[in-house]
Formats: C-alpha cells, structure tokens, sequence
C-alpha cells in the first residue's frame, strides 16, 4: 500500500488521536498519499447532527487542520482532503452546498443508513429484501452522481436471508460499478475487528464482474494507518477471491 484513502479524526466522536499523529504514522510506514475522509457533516433540516459525523461546527477546524498539516509535510507525504459520506437523495445537494466553499479532493461514498432519517444501521443483521434493494438503490444512485472517487465497504449490509437474493442485489452493485469504473474498498477495520465485512459471499461476485478494488484502512486511530500485520491480512483476502488491489488511484473531485 502506498495511499490509504480512509482516515478519520477525533471530529467524528469515535476516532482517537491527532490528525499529526495520523500523518507522521503514515510516513513512518512508507505511504506516499494519505487521505482524510471523516464522516461528512450533513445539513439536517431540523438542525439535528448525527452522533457519528463532523459536527458542522467543526467543519472548519477540519479542513484547515487537513490543509495545515498538507502544508507542513508537502516534502513528505500528499495529503489529501476528503470525507466519507452518504448519498441521501433529500439532503444531497444540501450536503453538496455545505461542501462547496472548501477545496475537497474526493468524496468516498458509504451507506451506514438507507436514508436521513438514519434508523437502521446497516451492518446489524436484517432479512428485509426491500432493505436490501434500498441499500443497493442508494449505493447504485450515488455512484451514478460522479461525485464519489469509490465506495467505502460496498459488502457493508449484512443480510441474512436467501443467498440468491444477495447475489442478485449485490450484482447489480457490481454491474453498475464496473460500467461506471468506480473501484470497491476491502476495508481493512472490518477484516481487523470481525466485523460482517469484509464478506465472502460479496467478493467472488465483484471478481466475476471484474470490479476494480483498492484497500482501505478505514482509520480511527494513527496505528490503524497502515499497520502491516492488517495489511498483510487484507492482501491475503484479497487473494482468496483472486483480486488485485490498486495500490494508488486517481482521485475524483466532485467541485
């Protein structure tokens, strides 16, 4: 690995350590390009904030941290600014506007929640096939917006029900990922801590439609970043499904 792309910051309210830290942890271990790609703050129209994002009152203290720290170490390592976040059909634009006014490098697309109102976490176990086909309508939807570099943790739903239904639903992610050539993340945090992602039955799925994949160490804290017994990991899952993860990719910038 010479980028990790996901990285996040105590901002998000369960991140640890200094964005410094980050970036000196990434250098001692040989990236060329680092990321920051915290949870993005998104305009709620009751002026709720989610108890896992950027508040936007740090929005602010965010980015001149990133771009402050880019400055500082330009000899050393790229530093790029990004956010992780959703592609909510109501509050999209509205995200976009919050954006708009900061130089942001690329946006990786997610789907924690299925919409704005953020009920059901997608990760807990459901059977619901209209669940399911929601995830993957939002997902699909995002993509076809161009504003995403790739998709965070695409394997990210854990659906319990009928294999068949998952294979058709994650398919049609795949399909439309490869005609778009938006690249699809092995996320390193969850292969770490067992969590339903990465999951197997996703991967042979994304190789018969010749998917691209790039890795992604999803950070919450500075020894996450590139840590080598988790890569190792990672490469080898990768290799389980015969997949190749780019080591570097072209960013997207949605401005």
């Amino acid at each position: 690995m010479i980028a990790n792309y996901h990285t996040h910051t105590c901002r998000c309210g369960h991140a640890v350590g200094e964005d410094r830290e980050y970036v000196e942890k990434a250098i001692e271990r040989g990236l060329k390009v680092l990321g920051f790609s915290d949870h993005v703050p998104m305009p709620f129209p009751d002026g709720h904030e989610s108890r896992f994002r950027v508040p936007l009152r740090l929005l602010d203290d965010y980015v001149s941290s990133v771009l402050g720290l880019r400055a500082e170490y330009r000899e050393d390592i790229d530093i790029r600014l990004g956010f992780e976040a959703e592609y909510y059909p109501d509050l999209f634009e509205g995200m976009l506007q919050v954006l708009s006014p900061y130089p942001v490098d690329y946006l990786l697309l997610a789907g924690h929640f299925n919409d704005s109102r953020e009920t059901v976490y997608n990760p807990q176990t459901q059977f619901s096939h209209d669940a399911l086909r929601t995830y993957v309508d939002r997902i699909i939807e995002g993509m076809e917006t161009g504003k995403y570099t790739y998709v965070a943790h695409p394997d990210l739903f854990h659906y319990a029900g009928p294999e068949r239904i998952y294979r058709w639903e994650m398919t049609r992610l795949c399909e439309r990922a490869k005609a778009l050539d938006v690249p699809l993340e092995i996320n390193v945090l969850g292969l770490r801590e067992g969590r339903n992602y990465p999951c197997d039955q996703f991967w042979p799925i994304a190789k018969e439609q010749g998917c691209r994949v790039v890795l992604g160490c999803d950070a919450h804290d500075p020894q996450d970043v590139a840590e080598p017994e988790q890569l190792a990991r990672a490469l080898a899952y990768a290799a389980r499904f015969q997949l190749t993860a780019e080591p570097e990719i072209a960013l997207k910038k949605p401005f």
